[in-house]
């Protein structure tokens, strides 16, 4: 398999070379490092790294968490383009409350050659908590793009980890006319490994709508809620039950090894799904962390 390649499926698109900017170039990988610590006055963002396309304008205290702090990434350019390689690594430390999002959907523009990838890294101290809820995931025409990304929860820790993605710009008629995507989650714990996830779709060849897949839906969300150290089962159901009045088809299951819960939604808008995460977001962090969640509201 091709060296650059994360997945056999993408090694053909690894070898194509990008004609306006080289995989590698300046602007191509973007990389994103941020630091909470638990400190006198709360959490704090103690270190933080952005190279294009990322950037970070400080911390917001409008959490309901007294001692929680947000972080939204921004971005100052249209979106993903092809050949570019995203790097995100987000620590929590010990007892710290942290709440990371982006301003907006992330774009994933149209191609022609190679491919776009995102690895991202979350990593959990002991007792310490992270909801890393970005906005939607958006796929345009002729798109391909993988992202990986990998949660390592220390003893006592906790996440809400959650993900939408638009197969296309549904307002112009567009859906599902993107290549290839493939989403990979992995979670560990202080003994190895606790569950991997995959989404691995590619319309050319197999039709999401099929029965079995998105059947008559158009968007697809996931939130993680990671408590191993929690009853998976009431977790399960309580989730559950937060979730099936909504507008979207939504259920959630426990996770392999005691990990937590998995929680999915079915809609036909972002918004639709996005409203029955976060009521499933809102209820684990009540549960986890003794506070509601953040509203969505970015304005």
């Amino acid at each position: 398999m091709a060296a650059d390649a994360p997945h056999p499926a993408f090694e053909g698109y690894a070898t194509e070379a990008v004609p306006q900017a080289a995989v590698g170039s300046p602007g191509k990988d973007g990389v994103l490092e941020l630091t909470f610590e638990r400190t006198a006055d709360g959490t704090t963002l103690v270190h933080d790294y952005a190279t294009v396309p990322f950037h970070v304008s400080g911390t917001l205290g409008h959490d309901p968490h007294p001692d929680a702090d947000t972080v939204f990434v921004q971005s100052p350019t249209g979106g993903i383009a092809q050949g570019d390689r995203h790097d995100v690594s987000i620590t929590v430390e010990e007892e710290a409350v942290a709440h990371v999002s982006t301003q907006s959907s992330t774009k994933v523009q149209t191609m022609t050659c190679n491919y776009a990838a995102a690895d991202t890294t979350l990593s959990v101290g002991t007792d310490g908590h992270l909801d890393y809820v970005p906005e939607p995931t958006i796929l345009h025409a002729d798109s391909r793009y993988v992202q990986e990304l990998t949660v390592d929860l220390a003893p006592g820790a906790t996440a809400v980890v959650s993900d939408v993605v638009v197969p296309g710009r549904l307002a112009r008629g567009e859906r599902f006319e993107f290549e290839r995507y493939l989403s990979r989650v992995r979670g560990t714990g202080p003994d190895g490994l606790l569950f991997e996830d995959a989404t691995h779709l590619t319309p050319g060849d197999r039709d999401p709508t099929a029965p079995g897949v998105l059947g008559e839906f158009t968007v697809y969300g996931t939130s993680f809620v990671l408590a191993p150290h929690r009853d998976e089962a009431e977790l399960s159901d309580a989730l559950h039950a937060a979730v099936t009045d909504g507008e979207a088809r939504a259920g959630a299951t426990a996770l392999p090894n005691g990990a937590g819960v998995a929680v999915r939604a079915l809609g036909d808008r972002a918004e639709t799904v996005q409203a029955t995460l976060h009521a499933a977001w809102d209820h684990a962090r009540q549960e986890l962390v003794d506070a509601p969640a953040p509203s969505g509201r970015k304005y």
